[in-house]
Parts: structure tokens; C-alpha cells; sequence
């Protein structure tokens, strides 16, 4: 399958190198760790400083000012807040730098003789709904390939089984073709691998290898690389995901069994020994990497699953069938999946779920480097991990970006790679849903099962947010376990190519982590795994992690909008923030990107300021409602998506403000505040030129505007000629009782019927 679409024309000042990232991270130096225990003490004594000189003076100076006290304090919390998220970023910095220094990459030979000895079976999830076919493939074929020995990659569908929309309906059918697509391509390889091993059985029975058993098994890493080449010139490359694809998944494996085959082949050369037992473990490798077994399921082809439209209810209904045989069982309800009891033979239409140690998920719009499931479970497997029950790698972003917008996302993300690796160093870690190996047993321990319609609903994944990793992070936590982030990168994922899908995803961020938690903090207790309770910098980066967008967005948005007295802007606040801003940069550079992009990411956030306000009062509503917030996936398509107009509105409302409040300091000699003004001016003013766009505004503003004006009046249904009755549905009435009775008398104007029996009858009388 191949794309016909051509790639986005490169912008000015778009990501130039297209080569990922290092896998593992570079060591840092004693050096680098001292200069981060300085900025974080640099940070704290910045902000003393600044409460002490600055605010306590202005009080003596000032005492009695109810207005001035009241804007003294705000502006302190304001800037506590924003210092506290600052000094959570550097100390989370430091525990990730001081685990990449720890880190020791597993050799590949310890890694094949630990899987021969014994492994667990491992089921990856790639949950999907409304992708695009193409999206789908290259997440799909980058789980397949991973070299594990017993790997099943199952695509869930979350789209409705029977779209009446033609283009629909072909994107439905393009993306489950793509699973006999792919068993069929591996077919080949697998086979041709399984009868090299087979043969090498048969004469590897002595300590060493003969000299033909390993040129056997050379020239098929030879067959496989070449194998791989042919797949990987037969793509179209259109964009720099598929890029990725190509020269990451395909070519980065090719290269790697090309470099067997030359180590291989140099000991033939030489006629050094090789142990036999070598031998088996490499033929093993190639049978490992294409025997997946790949298969879909579409949860909502049975009315006795949840249709809850979510990510988390559409892995849990697959979830809740683990370990069993289920037979579709046709109702009036629609079709059921009913158990196969143990003591009953299966038949041709049962549907056998096995029963995996380990279960992996994966967005639709990831892809997995070769030996993320390898490393991944084998860190699982290791005695002094048995506590742990997700380990993960957070995405990093895919290189090569085309558009502005998109290089600036990936570096946040980036960023927050490192972030989070840090948080694991302080037993801080949250599960981020784009990718992660979790224990099935672990899974277990958090369910909760309800009965709705009569059916068993089986939750393991929270869905009472829209984040729903955060919150099942907690839940795991609290019932024992420990949660890691594997100190590599081997996860790439799509970041939005546009500000309308970028409002999307980054809402849907926001909304949530107030909710989140008050759970959080009465679970603070004791746990199971040891018995203490949590430290400081756990509870502090969790804190942080979970609220801060909230603080943030509330504490800018006084920042730019309130007039505060100029007294109280001191270069002692710069002081506190400078660590942060410096930090970071580095941080970017060592993620390949610019040391000027700290201040793109600066404006970056300031256009980004409405979308997160919205997504925390979302979150505020929710807590008063106690309804579910929709699901809103974010799309992930080749078009631009339009953005709300209020979004698109606000940026420039920070502008013209902010050019405002630099004119009246100005007039009123405020230099402090008119540099901030000016500041803030002139990068959400390039922030929208490159990210939102002057020329796309223009269409969303007046997208905006003409669906506000045009929204139709709910008008009166005028009435229209009686209906003849149907047939009454007896098996609806017997099988869902009254209620469906009653709408079905309803429906026929029956209106005795619809009485009570003893009105009725008085009325009949």
C-alpha cells in the first residue's frame, strides 16, 4: 500500500536534520550534574531574595495600601507558582542526568540466551478509530517486526462496523485489509527463516558449529537484509513519518542483520570457532522477528461490549476477553459474545483470546524501534524488577518535520522525554499512553467490574477523564507497584502538524489533572510495596505534573492582563526564572534542536494559553457536573484542520494588549514592565506568524463567524399526517420489558395503553 499524496512544502526555519536522535542518551559529565545542582539552588535563593527585598519592603514602605497589598500577594503566589513548576523542571533534570549516567545499554547476546531460556508471551494493542489507512500500516508493521519469540499484534477498531459514508466506509475497509496485508508479506521471510532453523537443527549436535552450519546461517541474514532493503524501496516516501519508517524500521534492521552477516562471515574467513549454541540463538533471532501473528477486533460489532467513545473503554473490552474463547450469539439486542465454557469443544466461528504475561499498547500513529518489546520485557524479567508494572519509553518525536508548528511540538516533546525519565528517579513516574509494556497480573489488581445491561463490564483503564494513563498511573501506584521509564529512546510518535489538531491534542492535556489529584492525595498512605509513605520530591513532582498547567495558565494570564505596579517586577524574578530558561535550552540542544527554540517555545505557550485555560475549566465543570468529558482524538490527517475562532482570536489579544500595556509604562516611566510588554509582544506576535499563521487565521476567524451567525433557530416539528401502526415488537418487549413497551405504544397513539390499569380501565368504562 502506498501513498499518492505529495509531502507539505518545507517552511522557513523548519527542523533541517532528519536523522533521529541518539538511542541511548549521552553520559553526562561530573561537571554537567554540578552546574544543575547550582541552577536549582540559584533558582530558590533568586526567589528568597526577591519575597525578602522586594515585596517585604514594598510592604514597609507602602503599609496600610489595601490595593497594593492585595496585588503584592497575588503577584508573589503568581510568581511562587511559576518558580515552584521552574525548580520541578530542574530537579527533575537532575535525576534524569544522573540515570543516564547509570545506565548500561544490555549487550544482544545476553539478550538472545535470556529469551532462549524462557520469555512470556507479549499481545500489542493498537487502538484505532478514524485513521488514516497509511497512518495505521507503518504503526502496524513496526510492532510486527520487533524481535520477540512470541509476539501477537492485535489492531482494535473502534470505527462503526457499517459507515454509510462512502469515504468512510473505503477508509474502514482500506485499514482492515491492511491485516491480511501483512501476514501475507511476512509469510515469506518467516517461512524461509523457519526452514534455515530446521536445517541447522539437524547439524549443530557438538560444542562448535561446523563451518557450512555457519555459513547457513549467514547467508540468512543475508536473505532477510535483503528482504528488508526490497521492502524498504518499494515505499513511498511522502512525509518524514514515513521517512522514519523507512530508514529506522527497515533500512536500521537490515543494517543490523547486514552487520551479522559481516561479523559472520569474517569468522569464516578466519575459521574461528563458533559455539553451536550461537548458532541456534542467531536462526532463532530470524524466526522471532517474522512469526507475528497480526489480527483485528472491533469491539463494536457486539452489543454485550461497552460503546463507551473512548481510547481507554475500547482496550478494556479487549482487556476483559483475555483468557477466554468467546462465541458470537445473535439476540435481539444485537450480537453477543458469550463464553465457550472449558468442557465444550470450540467451533469454526469461536473467537480464542489468549491469555498474554504482558500486554503492550500503541497509539495508531507510533512506531516502535526493533528491540523496544526485546529490552523492554527483559528489563520486566529481571529479580529486582518484579515489583514493577509498566515500564515504558516516552515517545520522542519524529525527525524532519516539515512545518514550523510541528518542529516546535517535537521539541516539547522531546523535552519532556527527559522529564519524565527523571521523574522515574524519584519514584515519580507516569504512565504516558502513547507506548508501554504493562504486567498483565498488575492489570489485575485495578480492575473494577460492573454489571450494565446484563453484561459484565470489565474496567482496567480509568475513562473518567481524558487522560485516562494519569489517572490508572495512580491506581497502580497505590495498589504496589512501581512504574519506569526505560532510559533509551526507542519510541517515535506524530505530533500535530497544524494549530487545529495541535487545540485538539493539547485540550485534551489540560483537561483532567485537577481531577486527578484529590485521588492522588488520599492515596498518599502507606503503600503495599514497602510501607512507607511517599517523599517530598515524589509528592512535589506528581503535584506539579498533575496541576501545573492550571497554576501556569491562571498566573500568566493575571501576568499579561492585570495592571500590577511596576515596583513589583524585579530583576530578582529574572534571576529565579534565568536557571530554567538556560537549562532548557541546553536540554534542546542536547535533543538536536536550537538554543533559540527556548524562546519559540516561550511564544509557543503564550498562543497556547486559551487551549489550556479551556481544557482546566473543562476540568471544573466536570468536578461540579460529575459527567464524562467527550473524547476528542486528535486528528490525523494530511488536510489542515480549523481552528476554533476563539482560539485564534486570543493570541491576538495578547498582542494588541501587550502593545497596550507597553505604551502606558512607557508614558508612565514603568521600564520594567514595558520590556515584559514588549517581550511578550514580539514573540506571540512571531509565535502566531509561524504557527498559527496570518492567512490561515484569517479563514478560521471567518469560519468562526459564519458558523456563529448561521446556526439554525430550534423550530417547532410541524405535525405531519399519523403513521399506520407496525407489527408490535414482541421480542423487544420480552427481552428489555416496559420501557421499550411503553415507546412502542407511544409510537402507535395508543393512549390507553399508556395509563395506568386501574385509570385505564375506569376510562374504558
Amino acid at each position: 500500500m502506498s501513498l499518492t499524496t505529495t509531502a507539505p512544502r518545507r517552511q522557513w526555519g523548519a527542523e533541517r536534520r532528519s536523522e533521529p536522535m541518539s538511542i541511548v542518551h549521552a553520559r553526562p559529565t561530573t561537571a554537567t550534574l554540578t552546574r544543575g545542582r547550582i541552577a536549582i539552588v540559584a533558582t530558590v535563593l533568586f526567589w528568597f531574595a526577591y519575597v525578602v527585598s522586594t515585596v517585604l519592603r514594598q510592604f514597609l514602605d507602602r503599609g496600610g495600601d489595601f490595593r497594593f497589598t492585595m496585588e503584592a500577594i497575588s503577584y508573589v503566589v503568581v510568581v511562587t507558582a511559576l518558580t515552584f513548576s521552574a525548580l520541578m523542571y530542574l530537579v527533575a533534570r537532575q535525576g534524569a542526568l544522573r540515570r543516564f549516567r547509570a545506565h548500561e545499554r544490555v549487550p544482544r547476546g545476553l539478550l538472545d540466551a535470556h529469551f532462549t531460556a524462557a520469555h512470556g508471551s507479549l499481545t500489542v494493542l493498537v487502538p484505532s478509530y478514524a485513521e488514516e489507512p497509511e497512518v495505521v500500516r507503518l504503526t502496524l508493521w513496526s510492532a510486527a517486526l520487533q524481535e520477540y519469540p512470541d509476539l501477537r499484534v492485535v489492531l482494535l477498531l473502534d470505527d462503526p462496523p457499517s459507515p454509510t459514508d462512502e469515504a468512510s466506509a473505503a477508509r474502514l475497509d482500506a485499514t482492515r485489509a491492511l491485516v491480511d496485508e501483512i501476514n501475507e508479506r511476512l509469510a515469506e521471510p518467516h517461512a524461509a527463516a523457519s526452514a534455515a532453523y530446521e536445517l541447522a537443527l539437524q547439524d549443530l549436535d557438538d560444542e562448535l558449529a561446523p563451518l557450512e552450519s555457519v555459513r547457513h546461517v549467514a547467508d540468512a541474514y543475508l536473505d532477510a537484509a535483503e528482504w528488508l532493503e526490497r521492502a524498504a524501496a518499494a515505499e513511498l516516501v511522502a512525509d518524514h513519518v514515513a521517512e522514519f519508517y523507512v530508514d529506522q524500521v527497515l533500512a536500521g534492521l537490515a543494517s543490523e542483520l547486514r552487520l551479522s552477516h559481516l561479523a559472520l562471515t569474517a569468522a569464516i574467513e578466519q575459521a574461528a570457532p563458533v559455539p553451536a549454541e550461537r548458532v541456534r540463538e542467531l536462526h532463532r533471532r530470524l524466526v522471532w522477528i517474522f512469526q507475528a501473528r497480526v489480527e483485528s477486533f472491533e469491539r463494536k460489532r457486539y452489543a454485550s461490549l461497552s460503546q463507551e467513545a473512548n481510547k481507554a473503554m475500547n482496550i478494556n473490552a479487549y482487556l476483559g476477553l483475555m483468557g477466554g474463547v468467546w462465541r458470537p450469539t445473535d439476540s435481539p439486542a444485537g450480537v453477543m459474545l458469550v463464553r465457550v465454557p472449558d468442557s465444550e469443544p470450540t467451533l469454526p466461528g469461536d473467537r480464542d483470546v489468549p491469555l498474554p504475561e504482558y500486554v503492550l499498547t500503541l497509539d495508531a500513529d507510533s512506531q516502535l524501534l526493533r528491540d523496544y518489546c526485546l529490552r523492554l520485557v527483559y528489563f520486566l524479567e529481571q529479580p529486582e524488577n518484579d515489583d514493577v508494572a509498566i515500564v515504558q519509553t516516552p515517545y520522542s518525536s519524529f525527525r524532519g518535520a516539515p512545518t514550523r508548528i510541528e518542529r516546535i511540538a517535537g521539541a516539547t516533546t522531546d523535552i519532556q522525554h527527559i522529564l519524565h525519565q527523571g521523574m522515574t528517579y524519584y519514584d515519580a513516574t507516569f504512565w504516558v499512553g502513547a507506548n508501554a509494556v504493562i504486567r498483565r497480573r498488575a492489570l489485575e489488581d485495578i480492575v473494577q467490574v460492573e454489571t450494565v445491561g446484563g453484561h459484565e463490564i470489565k474496567t482496567y483503564i480509568q475513562d473518567r477523564t481524558v487522560i485516562e494513563d494519569t489517572e490508572s498511573s495512580v491506581d497502580i501506584a497505590a495498589a504496589g507497584w512501581r512504574l519506569v521509564n526505560y532510559p533509551e529512546r526507542l519510541s517515535y510518535s506524530a505530533t500535530p502538524p497544524d494549530f487545529g489538531s495541535l487545540v485538539v491534542q493539547r485540550r485534551r492535556w489540560a483537561n483532567g489533572g485537577l481531577l486527578i489529584f484529590p485521588k492522588f492525595w488520599l492515596q498518599r498512605r502507606p503503600r503495599a510495596r514497602d510501607g512507607n509513605p511517599i517523599g517530598l520530591a515524589e509528592l512535589s513532582l506528581r503535584f506539579n505534573y498533575m496541576a501545573s498547567i492550571a497554576w501556569a495558565s491562571f498566573g500568566l494570564l493575571l501576568l499579561l492582563f492585570y495592571p500590577y505596579d511596576g515596583r513589583l517586577l524585579s530583576p530578582l524574578v529574572l534571576g529565579a526564572a534565568l536557571p530554567y530558561f538556560l537549562a532548557m535550552a541546553s536540554d534542546l540542544r542536547l535533543c538536536g534542536h536550537r538554543y533559540l527554540d527556548v524562546f519559540r517555545i516561550y511564544g509557543f505557550n503564550l498562543v497556547l494559553l486559551p487551549v489550556n485555560l479551556a481544557g482546566v475549566l473543562k476540568s471544573v465543570q466536570q468536578a461540579f457536573s460529575g459527567e464524562k468529558i467527550p473524547f476528542a482524538r486528535t486528528p490525523k490527517v494530511r488536510k489542515r484542520t480549523a481552528a476554533p475562532a476563539l482560539f485564534v482570536l486570543v493570541p491576538y489579544l495578547i498582542v494588541l494588549y501587550s502593545l497596550l500595556t507597553a505604551w502606558r509604562s512607557y508614558h508612565h516611566g514603568d521600564w520594567g514592565n514595558l520590556a515584559f510588554a514588549v517581550f511578550n509582544a514580539v514573540l506571540a506576535a512571531g509565535a502566531i506568524r509561524a504557527y498559527i499563521g496570518v492567512g490561515n487565521s484569517v479563514v478560521d476567524l471567518g469560519l468562526g463567524l459564519v458558523n456563529w451567525l448561521m446556526v439554525p433557530k430550534r423550530q417547532a416539528r410541524p405535525a405531519g399526517p399519523a403513521r399506520e401502526p407496525g407489527p408490535i415488537d414482541w421480542a423487544g418487549i420480552l427481552y428489555h420489558g416496559d420501557r421499550r413497551l411503553a415507546r412502542d405504544l407511544r409510537r402507535r397513539g395508543d393512549r390507553r395503553r399508556r395509563l395506568s390499569p386501574g385509570r385505564a380501565g375506569r376510562e374504558a368504562r
